[in-house]
């Protein structure tokens, strides 16, 4: 069994796209997150408003019930999981999940929204967004990559780390503890 991957980052970070190269690579299932929220979180979003803590647990219930569920050759999801409140609670459901996080320059974050029509994330939210990510801590299963170099490189990148053993929680850490 593959450990479930989560692509994560705030809005317009390139989680769908990079979630999608590597689950093609690793021969994994790929989900998007965003098609778990609840209709009232995507109404919310929609008119601008930022979710609070209270509208996100359900959803987050819900990745980490899909992240734990039977997947024959793994899954890869991308979902914003900002703060380690929420990948905890992934965790909690999905144990062996390892998190990559996606950090981009702000401006180019801005840019890749504006010019993404259609989805229900507008670019005002970017900045409350923004001030609730938390980094991945030391002790938390996973890597921080710089979206730089395309998706293939990226790809190629997280891939040399799962082949190193990299993404794993280090030894005698709980990943869990704060």
């Amino acid at each position: 069994m593959h450990s479930p991957i989560v692509i994560m980052g705030v809005s317009g970070a390139g989680k769908t796209a990079l979630g999608t190269a590597l689950a093609a690579r690793l021969g994994a299932t790929f989900k998007d997150a965003d098609h778990l929220h609840p209709l009232p979180n995507v109404e919310k979003m929609t008119a601008g408003v930022p979710l609070t803590d209270e509208d996100r647990w359900p959803w987050l219930r819900l990745v980490g019930a899909e992240l734990a569920a039977e997947h024959p050759h793994g899954i890869v999801v991308a979902c914003s999981a900002l703060k380690r409140a929420y990948r905890d609670a992934i965790r909690a459901a999905a144990p062996s999940t390892r998190f990559i996080l996606l950090k981009v320059d702000p401006s180019v974050l801005k840019d890749r929204l504006v010019q993404r029509p259609g989805h229900f994330m507008p670019v005002s939210l970017l900045t409350s967004q923004l001030e609730t990510l938390e980094a991945l801590e030391t002790a938390e299963a996973g890597m921080t990559v710089t979206s730089e170099g395309g998706i293939e490189a990226l790809t190629d990148q997280i891939l040399a780390n799962l082949r190193q053993g990299h993404l794993a929680v280090p030894a005698g850490t709980d990943q869990n503890a704060r």
